[in-house]
């Protein structure tokens, strides 16, 4: 048995006083498994129930959801659930929500729910309106890869104070279905980090500027929630490292930010990368390629929590490409990280939490494809990820391998079926 498995298996006590059995836990992965079929709108079902009580009965410390929205019309995928005011007014709704949480929860781990706004990262063929910290549109690269989003108008300042409540809105209800407490999303080119990036917030007003006015948002978010959930409930933020793009949001920048978010009872900050423009996230290096090295394409993030380390006072959280667990141990060595997140690997070995603790050294091999245009590889590492949640759903065991053409006709036929469910919800339901 590992001489630091007393590291990755001692439970850690957060500000809020929660404690959370052991310092691993499953990252927030973009499910898209909303039951549409149900006739109650995009809400939890049988899918997830069972893909998180495959991951509930695998061992890690704490669960983190994929994506829940706080607005109908803003949907990172158009099989997104969504949670807002009202939706839990529906008594069978709510059933959906506390099933979910109570799989989540039923192996001791504590769950949490990642809560988002996609902001300009919004498929277009959803047929609703983007809105960014200022107008603007994705470039994937190509004409027709960018065309795929939908092109953001600036937001009001109306609809930035709407969107702090929405997020405090959101949180409660999750607070009253079950789930022990929320991360809000503020990475990966999502709507808080459009404000926090100087590429995509040129506004003039409080909200823009200087690093402390696109910051504002975050933080004001940050307090909504805390004031409606009150002091005894986790409250994360995902909050990227960098974008990896020349002239945006930087270590530094983050590094302050988590010293901003010191101030705000914040539980954990977890530290990633990246925006659909430049997927850091998915395991590449700044300029695009992917690292061939173990040792490189894991942890990719290490790096830059040890430098935010300096200013947080709160629990970090490492995520990215982690899947062995002698990267794990290295890891928990490094000064301010608490917690790992385990992602894909998650999905290949949804027990590897368990097989750790039993002194182990499994590793959750993941498929990389090696196409060269970034974000076609980007979306088929997604499509393979997204055909494995789909089997786990079901019951199946995970594939180790995928044909990454096929994976990604499947997703996007999979995508056109729900898009065309979602906007007869929303014409229909969503008001």
């Amino acid at each position: 048995m590992s001489d630091t498995l007393p590291d990755l298996f001692t439970p850690l006590t957060l500000p809020c006083g929660h404690t959370i059995p052991n310092r691993i836990a499953k990252a927030a992965m973009e499910e898209n498994m909303a039951d549409q079929a149900s006739g109650l709108g995009q809400v939890p079902g049988e899918a997830l129930v069972n893909l998180y009580q495959s991951w509930a009965d695998g061992g890690a410390g704490m669960l983190i959801t994929g994506n829940v929205m706080v607005d109908a019309t803003a949907m990172t995928g158009p099989g997104g659930v969504v949670l807002r005011r009202g939706t839990l007014d529906n008594p069978d709704v709510r059933t959906r929500f506390e099933q979910w949480a109570t799989a989540g929860k039923s192996g001791g781990a504590s769950l949490i729910m990642q809560i988002s706004h996609p902001g300009r990262q919004l498929y277009a063929a959803q047929g609703v309106e983007a809105v960014s910290a200022s107008e603007s549109r994705l470039d994937m690269g190509s004409d027709t890869l960018s065309k795929l989003f939908a092109p953001a108008r600036a937001m009001t300042g109306d609809e930035v104070r709407g969107l702090i409540a929405r997020f405090g809105e959101s949180a409660l209800a999750a607070q009253s279905c079950g789930f022990d407490g929320v991360e809000i999303h503020a990475a990966h080119g999502y709507l808080l980090a459009q404000f926090l990036s100087p590429l995509t917030n040129m506004r003039e007003d409080e909200w823009g500027g200087a690093l402390e006015n696109r910051a504002r948002l975050l933080l004001e978010i940050v307090r909504s929630v805390r004031n409606r959930v009150g002091a005894d409930f986790i409250v994360g933020v995902k909050l990227n490292s960098a974008d990896f793009q020349k002239g945006g949001f930087d270590v530094r920048d983050a590094t302050q930010v988590v010293e901003w978010l010191g101030a705000e009872a914040v539980d954990f900050v977890e530290v990633s990368g990246g925006t659909y423009e430049s997927s850091a996230m998915m395991g590449e290096s700044q300029d695009g390629r992917v690292s061939q090295s173990t040792h490189d394409r894991e942890a990719y993030f290490l790096s830059f929590a040890e430098q935010m380390a300096e200013t947080a006072t709160m629990p970090l959280m490492v995520t990215g490409g982690i899947t062995q667990r002698d990267t794990a141990d290295r890891v928990m060595a490094s000064k301010g990280v608490e917690l790992i997140g385990l992602a894909r690997a998650l999905i290949i070995t949804p027990d590897l939490p368990n097989r750790w603790q039993a002194g182990g050294m499994d590793s959750g091999p993941v498929q990389s494809v090696g196409w060269k245009n970034p974000a076609l590889r980007s979306l088929a590492n997604m499509a393979i990820a997204k055909a494995n949640l789909r089997r786990m759903s079901r019951g199946q065991e995970p594939k180790r391998r995928f044909n990454p053409v096929l994976a990604s006709l499947v997703q996007q036929k999979n995508q056109a079926v729900q898009t065309k469910r979602y906007k007869a919800w929303l014409e229909k339901d969503a008001g």
